[in-house]
């Protein structure tokens, strides 16, 4: 079944032209079926590039999927045109009423603040509140997945001292391949980081609610689930394109930031060569089996959440 998407969505025809089955809002409104309802807070500056992303990996199940953009109420960001935010997003008053089988929370350009000091940390705190709930499950993003972690269990982010930030593709261990999350992923797998803190597995294990999916020596935690709650916390960028790193890296470069090489990233350490997808099929897993793990598990009626 096709995810859909907005009428107009810039993503639609990138995804069309993927093979993605995309569908309009007005031919979906005709057809008698009960789409799972998936939600995104969209923190991110390219808001465009990130919906394609999420979208893309949340479209290649054969669930059919009713996607809704949303943002924060009390803050919008500059680095899109207010015509796309207007056209495509909803305000989170204006969504708060309703209910969702999945609530996406993505990262953020705030990484280095304390929480509080962000300025919509307050808006955000009471849609963290509102997900327990009116969301079936929520699945959080880098950024997204450390506010959630530490509003909900107290768990502090700490900032990266070794290195301007982790970066680059790094190879993660499957620790629990039994999970639904998990299910069909390779025992090592790789993932895209981005990221200037890190939550610690010291101040992760003691809280019970929590159980680590995925890890790696370097880069640390990759993915923590809250199982009882239908929480998960994914500090990386599965749903990142094969050029997400190296137009980050351009961008640093040029703007003079201290920054560096993308570790395992491109062909012999050479910015000049094309990067090489090594973590398309696991973002596809893993999205996969979080959206037919909503569906078995969902109300079928949201009203019974």
């Amino acid at each position: 079944m096709p995810i859909r998407v907005p009428d107009g969505l810039p993503a639609a025809q990138t995804l069309r032209d993927e093979g993605v089955r995309v569908m309009r809002e007005s031919r979906a409104e005709r057809q008698d079926i009960r789409p799972l309802r998936i939600a995104i807070l969209n923190l991110m500056p390219l808001k465009i590039a990130t919906e394609t992303q999420l979208a893309r990996l949340l479209g290649a199940s054969p669930l059919q999927v009713d996607l809704t953009l949303v943002e924060t109420s009390t803050y919008r960001g500059s680095n899109t045109a207010s015509e796309h935010m207007d056209a495509f997003y909803r305000p989170w008053s204006d969504v708060r009423s309703e209910r969702f089988d999945g609530f996406m929370i993505t990262g953020a350009p705030v990484e280095t603040m304390n929480f509080r000091e962000v300025k919509y940390w307050p808006e955000l705190e009471e849609i963290f509140d509102w997900t327990a709930t009116n969301v079936f499950s929520m699945f959080s993003i880098c950024w997204g997945a450390q506010a959630a972690l530490y509003h909900f269990n107290g768990v502090e982010k700490h900032l990266i001292a070794e290195v301007p930030k982790r970066f680059g593709i790094f190879e993660h261990r499957n620790l629990d391949p039994t999970h639904p999350l998990m299910q069909g992923i390779a025992d090592m797998f790789e993932i895209p980081v981005s990221r200037h803190t890190e939550n610690l597995r010291h101040d992760v294990e003691p809280v019970e609610a929590l159980s680590i999916l995925a890890e790696n020596d370097v880069s640390g935690l990759g993915l923590v689930a809250d199982n009882a709650n239908r929480r998960f916390y994914m500090f990386n960028h599965l749903e990142y394109d094969s050029d997400t790193l190296q137009a980050e890296y351009n961008r640093d470069v040029q703007a003079g930031e201290n920054i560096i090489l993308p570790c395992n990233y491109f062909p012999d350490d050479d910015p000049a060569q094309a990067p090489m997808n090594k973590w398309r099929s696991h973002a596809h897993m893993m999205y996969g089996n979080w959206v037919n793990w909503v569906y078995q598990n969902t109300p079928y009626d949201l009203k019974d959440l």
